[in-house]
Parts: structure tokens; sequence; C-alpha cells
């Protein structure tokens, strides 16, 4: 789960970490209210989105004068920044942070990340921060430096010490730098955070070192314990296809392929989808149902795959262990016929009375085109999908010769 950057700073300033001072605004008028209530001539509004590359996308403006503020937040409000990060469909910015302008003297780089691959947290630095921080990792990987931390130990003083060396600070400001090391590492490790990044750590011309942006994710498992960070969520920066799966329990993640699918089990789902792109398609999404697939929670996860317009074909693959393949084919005829599907169905069903559940979709007089095996219903898929996309465009050529 991701935040907001003013939320990211309000968690960090209670660690320890400086920032500068700012508030959130809705509205041109209310970041009028905020630069006022700052005080001093320059303030930055930046769109409050959840991106990183946001001043290459014009989404962060430094203004000299109140009007400036707000001609800047009524670009921003509503508008829709497009990323390296978003992808093409962007994400629209609902919310601006107005802060104080700091006279800059360094710019730093200081990450935190749970490494899965090491099973250890990383700390990752860089005495080069800003918005060129992903092409210095390509062009000069050295100046990134890493501090690996065992969890069961936790940050030690040593490794603090090493981090704040490689940020290239110096002897006036080391001491300082150390403290919100490992204020950042315990704001991690308090709230189930799996990324917490500064970019960038700055040092001012007054000494001071300020997180001037701050990015935080959270591990979504553990926000049942976690209410005061769950809150938090913006559900206007998250697909909307995947807020109404989260409501109705259902594991989906939309992805930008036309052939849907409702598989139980997530190693089922990522091979099922493996074998589409194997068989030449793409699929639309990752949709887990879990064991529990009932006629009401078949349905569900029908309309959600269905809701994305793009999708030509659905594939239903179902392994029953716990569950039995007569009850999913019930569920699955039942959907069907109350949603009056419009694209192809293919299903493969797999496991405990998977002859009975044949049996009904056979019996069921819908179009529905039955697999044996995951490779068949893949192909099968990709088939479907591509006679539908044949007949839309000798449609479309139709029309156009008409």
């Amino acid at each position: 789960m991701d935040i907001h950057e003013y939320q990211a700073k309000e968690i960090l300033a209670g660690y320890g970490v400086r920032i500068a001072e700012g508030g959130v605004a809705h509205s041109p008028e209310e970041a009028v209210q905020r630069a006022r209530e700052i005080g001093g001539n320059i303030w930055v509004v930046k769109a409050q989105i959840h991106s990183g590359a946001r001043g290459k996308a014009g989404g962060i403006k430094v203004c000299k004068t109140h009007q400036q503020v707000e001609d800047a937040a009524d670009d921003l409000l509503g508008k829709i920044l497009v990323t390296q990060q978003t992808g093409p469909a962007g994400k629209i910015c609902a919310r601006v942070y107005v802060e104080a302008g700091t006279d800059i003297a360094k710019e730093m780089y200081l990450c935190i990340v749970v490494d899965r691959s090491s099973e250890r947290v990383v700390l990752v630095g860089s005495a080069q921060g800003g918005m060129e921080i992903e092409e210095l990792a390509e062009t000069d990987p050295d100046a990134i430096k890493k501090v690996y931390v065992e969890p069961a130990v936790g940050l030690r003083d040593f490794q603090a010490r090493k981090m704040a060396f490689s940020l290239g600070v110096d002897d006036a400001h080391f001491n300082q730098a150390v403290k919100i090391i490992k204020g950042c590492y315990r704001a991690l490790r308090d709230l189930d955070a799996n990324m917490l990044e500064i970019n960038p750590l700055v040092l001012t011309r007054g000494g001071e070192l300020v997180a001037l942006d701050a990015k935080m994710n959270f591990d979504t498992n553990a926000m049942f314990r976690r209410r005061e960070i769950s809150e938090l969520r913006d559900t206007s920066q998250i697909d909307p296809r995947e807020v109404a799966a989260a409501d109705h329990d259902l594991n989906y993640i939309g992805l930008d392929g036309d052939i849907g699918c409702m598989i139980n089990g997530a190693g089922l789902a990522m091979a099922t989808m493996d074998m589409i792109k194997l068989a030449g398609g793409e699929p639309a999404n990752f949709l887990d149902v879990g064991g529990g697939a009932s006629a009401e929670r078949t349905e569900k996860a029908f309309r959600l795959v269905l809701a994305d317009k793009n999708v030509k074909a659905m594939l239903v693959n179902i392994f029953a262990g716990i569950n039995r393949c007569d009850w999913i084919a019930e569920g699955v005829v039942h959907a069907a016929r109350k949603i009056d599907m419009k694209v192809p169905l293919i299903v493969r069903l797999s496991g405990t009375n998977v002859e009975a559940g044949r049996r009904i979709i056979a019996e069921s007089g819908l179009p529905i085109i039955v697999a044996e095996t995951l490779a068949d219903a893949a192909e099968k898929a990709v088939k479907a999908r591509n006679e539908v996309v044949a007949r839309e465009n000798s449609t479309s050529q139709s029309r156009g010769n008409a």
C-alpha cells in the first residue's frame, strides 16, 4: 500500500526526521492559505500522486508569489500526470502539498527496503540525489552504496555510521545523518513498511539535514494491525477494479492484456498467465478467487473481470481440492446466465468431482468452451480472443467502406 508524500513526511517527523514546513491543500484558495501560514517568500507546490519522477512530469512548481501558488495549484488539481512509474494511463492529482522553499547546499539519496532475495533489509544510499538517481544507478553503479541488515538483529550503530559515510556528509553533520538513518529504520520496522525512500535528503545552507521528499510503501497483509496506516489509503490513486476486488476479499491485479482470468490459487494463476503468453495471448488480469468459490463469489469475480472493457475472452481455470468441481460448475453456469456474457467463456476444471462438473456445464445449454488441460485452455482462450478481434476488425472495415 502506497501513501502520499505529505503523509510519509508526517510519519518521519514523528521519528526525528526534519522536514520543511508545509501543508496539504485541495483547492487553489486553500493552497494560498497554506502559503500564508508558512510565511516567507518562496514556496513549492507539489502534486500528490502515488508516483515518483513528478518533477519531470511538471508536478512540482516553485512559486514566488501567492498568485503563482494559486495558479500552480489550479493547474495541478484535477490534472492527470504521466510519469515513468504511472504508465501511460497516469494518475489524477486530487490534492497538492505546499511547502516552504529550501536553500539547498547538497542533495543526497537514502532508501531502506525489504529485499526478499537476500531475506534482509537493505539500506541504499548515495552522495548524489535528486531526479537523476535512476540514471545514476545505470551510468555509475559504484555511486550507489548498500548496507545489509539482518532483521533478527536490527540496524546496528556501525551500520548507520557506514551509511552516513556513504552519503558524504561532513563531520559537523555526521551525527545528525546517523540519527536520521536510525529514525527511518525504526519507522520501517515499527509500521510494517516494505520501502522508505528520501530523495533528496538535503543539507541546507543553514546546516540542517532535511527530507525534501519522502515515499513509503507498506505490506498490505499487515494492515489489519496498522489501522492508523490503513486509513491513509487514497483509493483515487488505485485501479478501481482493485478497490472493488478488495471490498469483496478477492485478490485482483489489473494488467494490459485482453484475456480475462478467474483462477483459484496464486500459483495456478501465475502458471495460467504464463501459458496464455506462451500461446501468444496477453492476460487482462491476475485474479485468485481462493478456495471458497461459491456461486455468489464466482458471480462477483465474473463481474469484476468483465468490468474491464478490453476483455475479449474469459478463461476460468479451477483446480478443486477442498472445493468440488460440481459446485464450481454450478457457480460458473449461474454467473454466465445472470450476467449475459458477450465474450467467449473457456472453462477448465480439474480435481474433485470433475466429471460431475463437466456434465453440469455440458447440460447447461450455454456456449461454454470446455478445455481438458491448462495448455489446451490457454490455446482455446487465445483462439477465441483472436476470432473476436477478427470479427471486430471486419465490422469496422465494413462500416468504413459504407
